[in-house]
């Protein structure tokens, strides 16, 4: 025996749990997919807890960066961005958890890779503003304005873990 009183379930835990999770869109950016860290961006967030509910690749195309990076049209160096990400496929990415917009934003590091601390996705693989693996969601309104840019409502997957209850103890939701 563990000393555990009594073993721990779903029940309403998890039922609880799914009316406070927040939604965050990740976009692996082609510098990722073409360096080959794919797997170990993913991976870090599934062991950080987060639960992957929607991905797919695409290729973007310039109509859709100019809506997505409309807030930087206008700084010079938008053309190398708008090029950067149409370079290669990348992959969006929708992650769910408790405070997932934030949760993300501290795992991906500073936008200027060369500030991120070591330990953060960009802080471990880039020293670029711009070619700096990830881009993430800045705010709980911009995740939703972003992630319906990306996603159709049939693109998520919800689904229960056996592992949810083991992710967050009952007093932090």
């Amino acid at each position: 025996m563990c000393g555990c009183s009594e073993p721990r379930t779903q029940g309403n835990l998890v039922e609880h749990i799914i009316f406070v999770m927040e939604r965050t869109l990740v976009i692996l950016k082609p510098g990722c997919l073409q360096r080959g860290l794919v797997g170990e961006v993913i991976s870090r967030f599934e062991k950080r807890g987060l639960k992957l509910v929607a991905m797919k690749m695409v290729q973007l195309d310039e109509e859709i960066l100019k809506v997505h990076y409309a807030h930087l049209l206008d700084r010079p160096f938008f053309p190398w961005l708008r090029d950067g990400m149409m370079a290669a496929p990348v992959i969006l990415c929708c992650w769910e958890g408790y405070s997932a917009v934030q949760v993300v934003r501290d795992m991906a590091g500073a936008t200027k890779a060369s500030k991120a601390v070591p330990g953060t996705i960009r802080g471990d693989f880039s020293l670029s503003a711009q070619e700096n693996v990830v881009h993430t969601s800045d705010s709980i309104e911009n995740a939703e304005i972003e992630l319906k840019r990306f996603f159709k409502d049939e693109d998520y997957c919800d689904y229960k873990s056996p592992l949810d209850p083991f992710k967050y103890a009952p007093d932090e939701y």
